[in-house]
């Protein structure tokens, strides 16, 4: 199907849950019916993660990751650090690779089916810390709710990841773009930092193995 269609598609549908606006300001755009407040509150953070890379095994060890995460005013701050430090999407961008049959099958279900961080994983200096002097008007006490918009901040550590591994090509007199899909599991870590050892591997030529 050409992309155009599934866009067309989305903006119709977009353009029909706008009708009660649309009459209010038929002479409008799409700028002035989209104005408002369609969110309660919205939730901000940042994350910084310092790693270090084993090249020879593409295994990795989180020196140090910060997070500062605007959720208002806490009601309970230790919750919501724990929320924060649960929620910071390690596994989901390093550890909890997907795998299929041939025939399309799910193999990794659950936690007992891939690999999830463990106490090991934890980086070895965690901070987190809530933003101060933050409001939220809109909401119980001031308060935000935290939960999965702080996942995304793990994306950090795959980032620390490739610079790592872009300072060890550098090194190895290696230049130019390179692949570190997510998650960045040790397998692909060690295949994107293209040491002597993995060269020595021939790749597979497509259509000559059955995954």
């Amino acid at each position: 199907m050409p992309m155009a269609w599934p866009v067309k598609d989305a903006c119709e549908t977009l353009f029909q849950r706008l009708e009660p606006v649309r009459k209010l300001n038929p002479e409008g755009t799409w700028q002035t019916w989209q104005e408002g407040q369609p969110c309660a509150y919205y939730t901000y953070g940042a994350r910084c993660s310092e790693v270090e890379v084993d090249c020879l095994t593409g295994d990795y060890w989180t020196v140090k990751t910060d997070i500062v995460m605007d959720i208002g005013r806490s009601i309970n701050p230790s919750v919501d650090i724990g929320q924060i430090e649960g929620m910071q999407g390690l596994g989901l961008y390093t550890m909890e690779e997907l795998k299929f049959s041939p025939s399309g099958v799910l193999y990794t279900r659950g936690p007992s089916q891939y690999k999830i961080p463990a106490v090991c994983d934890i980086p070895l200096q965690f901070n987190v810390y809530l933003l101060s002097g933050s409001d939220n008007p809109h909401a119980i006490y001031s308060s935000k709710g935290i939960g999965k918009p702080v996942q995304f901040l793990g994306r950090t550590v795959i980032f620390a990841i490739k610079e790592a591994v872009a300072a060890a090509r550098v090194e190895a007199g290696i230049v130019g773009p390179f692949t570190l899909d997510s998650p960045a599991t040790p397998e692909r870590t060690c295949l994107a930092c293209n040491t002597p050892f993995t060269q020595k591997i021939p790749a597979s030529k497509p259509g000559s193995f059955q995954p």
